[in-house]
């Protein structure tokens, strides 16, 4: 028979063995993170226009700013506000046209850029 107190003095050893479990480290991959492009569907009537025709389509912008060769027209709804970038060609003759569009609510939350530019299409005398 064992000595209790030979028992009792290896209970903790016991259980702390019993909390331990010997595992192999993983070698499996981790996913690499993928760049997500953001879906231009329903963008068409902007990317890759000029200034004339985003008037044309909105009337006239709430603001027109320009830096260098780049020029950014705003325009805004009851709804939201789009940010059109244009940019010459890369030869740097020629039009510049919408490269790219930012959207956002009018409280600065996000917003579909597609449903921005839906809601500014009909929005009533430019406004």
């Amino acid at each position: 028979m064992i000595p209790s107190r030979r028992v009792a003095a290896l209970l903790p050893v016991f259980a702390i063995a019993g909390c331990t479990a010997a595992t192999a480290p993983t070698t499996a991959a981790r996913p690499q993170p993928v760049a997500a492009a953001l879906p231009s569907l329903g963008l068409q009537s902007v990317i890759g226009q000029d200034a004339a025709a985003l008037v044309r389509s909105f009337g006239p912008p709430d603001a027109d700013v320009r830096e260098g060769t780049a020029r950014k027209l705003q325009f805004s709804s009851a709804i939201c506000i789009l940010d059109a970038y244009l940019y010459p060609p890369s030869g740097g003759s020629g039009e510049a046209k919408v490269t790219w569009v930012d959207s956002r609510q009018r409280d600065g939350r996000s917003i579909d850029r597609a449903s921005c530019v839906a809601a500014l299409a009909r929005r009533d005398g430019g406004k």
